[in-house]
């Protein structure tokens, strides 16, 4: 794939003043410009389809859709855009999930400032980038894999059933899923009677914990 003159990047935050800091940086570069901007994972998507974009960096967690859930939806639908993750976190499972969905690299806010020009340059670059402690894990569990001969599961979740548990952890009631995602609530208590018992788990907290484990809430 040819390098484009300009990057242009799609910027997705749940936090304002997040995206406002991270854009200064990014439009600061004369190769890279910000065309997009998004307060979750469904509205980066919409804006995908709006406006053309090389490079779409994507916080972690956002309410309504992660940007996990959204760089898996993104690698299926816009394999020419390259994806870069945020997160807070030094989290191990974050970043595996994230190599999973087709994300490039993976960059923590607390030193976004140094590190994301050059992730973003890397990325376009067609080349991986990878803070000190992701390169430390990543090697790890190589040598974990190696030794045991096992990879690492694929999700047994539906994208449907991903949000549902995301909201579930989150707190919302069956009324309020049902709304977000303009479903029935019937269908609502299907898919968590199905998460559970894909999941093998009991209850909100057992879930709770899931969510958190595979990067779709906080801790």
């Amino acid at each position: 794939m040819t390098v484009p003159a300009i990057a242009r990047i799609l910027l997705a935050d749940d936090h304002a003043l997040v995206r406002s800091g991270l854009r200064m940086i990014l439009d600061a570069e004369p190769d890279l410009t910000v065309v997009a901007e998004a307060a979750n994972g469904q509205e980066a998507l919409d804006r995908l389809a709006e406006v053309p974009v090389d490079l779409a960096i994507l916080d972690i967690a956002m309410p309504r859709m992660t940007g996990i859930q959204a760089a898996r939806e993104i690698s299926r639908t816009a394999s020419g855009v390259r994806i870069l993750m945020l997160s807070m976190y030094d989290n191990e499972q974050y970043f595996f999930e994230s190599l999973k969905v087709g994300a490039s690299g993976y960059v923590l806010k607390s030193v976004a400032d140094q590190d994301l020009i050059e992730a973003c340059r890397a990325t376009m670059r067609g080349e991986p980038f990878l803070y000190p402690g992701a390169a430390t894990a990543l090697i790890r569990d190589y040598l974990q894999r190696v030794r045991s001969g096992s990879t690492l599961p694929d999700t047994i979740l539906t994208p449907r059933e991903e949000e549902v548990l995301k909201l579930v952890a989150e707190g919302h009631s069956t009324r309020e899923i049902a709304e977000s995602l303009v479903i029935s609530a019937k269908t609502v208590d299907r898919h968590r009677t199905n998460i559970l018992s894909k999941l093998d788990l009991r209850d909100r907290t057992a879930l709770t914990r899931y969510a958190i484990r595979a990067g779709l809430i906080e801790p």
